[in-house]
């Protein structure tokens, strides 16, 4: 199938100083807990991407020098040859795909705590780090800022060394170049404090002084927040912002477009929660005005009609994206072939940035089962080893995990039975898309609904058996498949149990009318009271969700938390607008307490700090002592449990258990994947179906391969001149 004509200009080329873009998709910097330490996995995430069709890769924001050093978070490092070396690896394999690779040149000051390196910060002004904990500056003189300009040249020749065909100078997200501009953190009084052209002063002089050193040879970019979102006291796009843009117009080549800082840098990557594809153009749309060098922006762009418009319509030249190309590497290709339905839309579920948030783990995605796995598990997300044998297999589940098993295995070639009591493919993900704010992830759904229809058909021998009833043992054993994967999911806890105690709460009962599961909530099956009170031990969507929902129907809610409430959507950037929520939504939280029983319309409740000890909770079934004053009861016309996820592993075990008639009846194996073998994110339910479709072939797939390690030999020394004895291939 041809793309439709009038999405031709998204493959354009753009010239970007003494560089060409092949086309106007443009992978900007972001976060994959690669760094310059794991140079296979940059090399081959990022090449995966050049593969895929995108014109230009950048890695994650690129240290230039130990001044600069994020530990616990993972960052890249541009400090010495082997990091140029290393970083090397990424810019070859970009290259074989006709793609320019970008760096992201960055100095943190006290927004970099150097607990690696610790060294000293130098900033603008000596201020805190609200971002950080107990992170401080070092204000610069004038000979400071002379040598920290020379850090950004010097990176910036390392940088050209490495091969990068644009070199950044990172001004998001409240880094060093804005802390300068920022009246908020600059409070100088000299040449580069006061007016703006003296704030801008260093920021322009440091562009001047990189582009002198490589500007023939590489293209010179800067990330620049045009609007911090806080008001007139810091930066505003239609004061200092697009005064800024005309100052620095002509010493660089293209203008990656942000809004938002450090602190909540989830007004730029916004959540689909709150935000909807291309929810910064209204700050975005102005630089064209002033600016007459190529400007990009992101928002989440996965659609092609609003990609065009956007470029058409001269809000930007690019279209710049991260999440998309983490959750369709090949998105530039599918729409550059008209395989629109192909294309693996990203659900802004900002679980991929999560992990930079907890401190650098490898990312992961919902929807792209393989982000992260193409070096070290040798994953490609388009394509698939040819089916080791002619086994079939019964796929019992088509959630998350068993949806994503069964497409996987039938792209390989088997023939695969995908069964399931339920309507829709989907699992639990049809009752969480019906909360507030998380319509889009039902992408995931869709994605993979579209795919099985079509394998389906190109295979006969391929069902799909939906709105069957349950199977039991004998039917399974009985179906006549080789192998059985089992993905019966999990469901929330009925009686309570939990992770503070690890026990039934005595009194919580869901059958009973007034309390309810989060699937009775979402189901409607039974009738809500007016007062609600949701009782939580979980720390991601769920219960603020709930939440949410009861109030905007008009019930009064409180939620009592035994653990941070919300806590996960920190690291998504959630946080913030979903509290606001609340707030605004009037819902009451008593935080840190928990409940001890319940009975008709009260649970009693207690402060876990109470009486100074445990938690104020001795254990099953002993509540605290009499004279404790910290417990007391409170009333509720509906009480919803939120405490806790189980398996729904009965099948599994009964299978197991009658292990012995598994041979009897020509089954070679029988496995478990998803929420069935533990809870947990969407993400990683995705990722057991797909590696067991990947590894069916194994002596026991149940159990994963080991994967490749990346490591550095003890001793090797990690500085200029040193000798970094490892070879990388890809």
């Amino acid at each position: 199938m041809a793309r439709d004509p009038k999405h031709d200009i998204l493959f354009e080329p753009i010239q970007i100083g003494p560089k060409t873009l092949r086309n106007r998709f443009y992978q900007v910097p972001h976060c994959i807990g690669a760094g310059s330490d794991r140079p296979g996995f940059q090399a081959a995430h990022r090449s995966m991407k050049a593969e895929g069709g995108w014109a230009a890769m950048n890695t994650e924001y690129c240290s230039i020098h130990p001044e600069s050093d994020d530990t616990h978070r993972l960052s890249a490092r541009i400090w010495d040859e082997g990091d140029v070396r290393n970083l090397r690896a990424m810019t070859d394999e970009v290259h074989k795909y006709g793609a320019l690779a970008g760096i992201e040149m960055w100095y943190g000051a006290a927004h970099a705590p150097n607990m690696e390196t610790r060294a000293t910060p130098r900033g603008p002004s000596q201020f805190a780090s609200e971002f950080e904990t107990l992170s401080y500056c070092k204000e610069m003189d004038l000979d400071d800022i002379k040598m920290v300009q020379q850090y950004y040249v010097d990176a910036a020749y390392r940088a050209r060394d490495a091969g990068f065909d644009i070199v950044y100078v990172y001004g998001a997200h409240s880094y060093l170049p804005l802390q300068f501009l920022n009246p908020y953190y600059n409070k100088r009084t000299d040449g580069y404090g006061g007016s703006l052209e003296n704030r801008a002063r260093f920021w322009v002089e440091t562009l001047e002084k990189v582009r002198k050193a490589v500007g023939d040879d590489c293209a010179i970019a800067t990330r620049f927040a045009i609007d911090t979102i806080y008001g007139p006291d810091q930066i505003e796009v239609e004061e200092d912002g697009i005064k800024f843009i005309e100052l620095a117009d002509d010493f660089i080549d293209l203008w990656d477009i942000t809004v938002g800082d450090i602190a909540e840098w989830g007004e730029d990557a916004g959540p689909s929660r709150f935000y909807q594809q291309g929810h910064t153009v209204p700050w975005v749309e102005h630089v064209k005005r002033v600016s007459k060098k190529p400007v990009l922006g992101v928002g989440r762009y996965t659609d092609p009609e609003k990609m065009t418009e956007i470029v058409t319509k001269g809000i930007v030249d690019i279209i710049g994206a991260a999440r998309p190309s983490i959750a369709d590497p090949f998105l530039p290709k599918k729409i550059e072939e008209g395989r629109y339905d192909d294309v693996r839309v990203c659900i802004g579920c900002n679980v991929c940035i999560s992990r930079w948030e907890i401190g650098g783990p490898p990312m992961i995605c919902t929807q792209n089962a393989t982000a992260g796995e193409e070096y070290r598990r040798g994953w490609h997300p388009e394509k698939f080893a040819k089916a080791g044998s002619e086994d079939s297999v019964l796929v019992v589940g088509a959630g998350p995990s068993g949806s994503e098993a069964a497409r996987v295995l039938m792209e390989r070639g088997y023939t695969v039975h995908l069964y399931d009591k339920a309507e829709k493919v989907g699992g639990h993900l049809n009752q969480v898309v019906t909360l507030p704010g998380l319509g889009e992830w039902g992408y995931h759904r869709d994605y993979r609904e579209t795919q099985l229809d079509k394998l389906v058909k190109k295979n006969k021998h391929n069902v799909i058996a939906l709105g069957q009833k349950s199977l039991t043992a004998d039917d399974v054993l009985e179906y006549g498949a080789d192998k059985v994967v089992i993905a019966t999911g999990s469901h929330w806890n009925s009686d309570g149990n939990n992770c503070l105690t690890h026990a039934p709460i005595p009194g919580a009962d869901a059958s009973q009318p007034e309390q309810l599961t989060p699937e009775q909530v979402l189901s409607g099956e039974k009738k809500i009271g007016k007062r609600v009170v949701i009782l939580n031990a979980d720390s991601y969507f769920m219960a603020p969700s709930l939440a949410e929902k009861l109030a905007t129907e008009g019930h009064e809610v409180t939620v009592v938390s035994g653990v941070h409430l919300g806590n996960y959507m920190h690291f998504t950037l959630e946080y913030p607008n979903m509290m606001r929520r609340l707030h605004e939504l009037g819902i009451e939280e008593i935080g840190d307490h928990f409940c001890t029983r319940i009975e008709k319309n009260r649970l009693e409740i207690y402060n876990l700090w109470g009486d100074g000890s445990k938690r104020s909770y001795r254990g099953p079934g002993v509540f605290p002592r009499e004279e404790n004053k910290t417990h007391r009861w409170l009333e509720f016309d509906s009480l919803v449990l939120v405490t806790g996820r189980s398996s729904d592993n009965a099948l599994y075990k009964e299978l197991k258990e009658r292990q012995a008639e598994w041979d009897e009846n020509g089954i070679k194996g029988i496995y478990l994947i998803g929420d069935a073998e533990a809870p947990r994110l969407i993400a990683d339910a995705t990722f057991t179906g797909q590696r067991i479709a990947r590894e069916i072939e194994e002596e026991n797939p149940q159990y994963p391969l080991p994967y490749k390690r990346e490591t550095i030999s003890w001793g090797t020394p990690h500085m200029p001149g040193g000798n970094h004895e490892i070879e990388y291939k890809i």
